[in-house]
């Protein structure tokens, strides 16, 4: 009885991470076409018309991360394949770059979509003239 409730622990405590039913050690052994099976068809179009360059792109990350360098990017379209998971890429925004932990849930999205290009507005309160009550105080 003990035994098992140990065998539990531990297996709660290593979670496993699921994508589509498929294990993610088993998706990052797969080619870039190959996952694209697994992915919605807008994404899994994009990546079968382009796998070229996101595989060139997946490359020249695995280069940065060697020499312990961050991986910058403007290309916001590219779409998010097992291999890039457990990644940070700084993704520019049109004005600076954000940093952005690639995790399980985001495969199949573009990198443009967690770097957002604008930000909240907020308003102050309204000036003198603004409004039918401060019209009066104008005068």
């Amino acid at each position: 009885m003990a035994k098992e409730n140990k065998t539990e622990e531990v297996a709660v405590k290593s979670k496993e991470l699921f994508y589509r039913g498929k294990n993610l050690d088993e998706l990052k052994i797969l080619d870039v076409r190959e996952s694209a099976k697994y992915l919605p068809s807008r994404s899994r179009r994009y990546i079968l018309r382009n796998f070229d360059v996101i595989e060139k792109f997946i490359k020249r990350c695995e280069r940065k991360i060697a020499k312990r360098k961050k991986i910058r990017t403007h290309k916001r379209e590219i779409v998010i394949v097992p291999k890039l998971v457990g990644f940070t890429i700084s993704v520019y925004n049109g004005k600076n770059f954000e940093e952005v932990p690639i995790t399980v849930e985001m495969i199949g999205h573009r990198l443009g979509e967690f770097s957002m290009p604008t930000g909240k507005v907020t308003h102050s309160a309204a000036g003198i003239g603004a409004t039918k009550s401060s019209k009066s105080l104008k005068k």
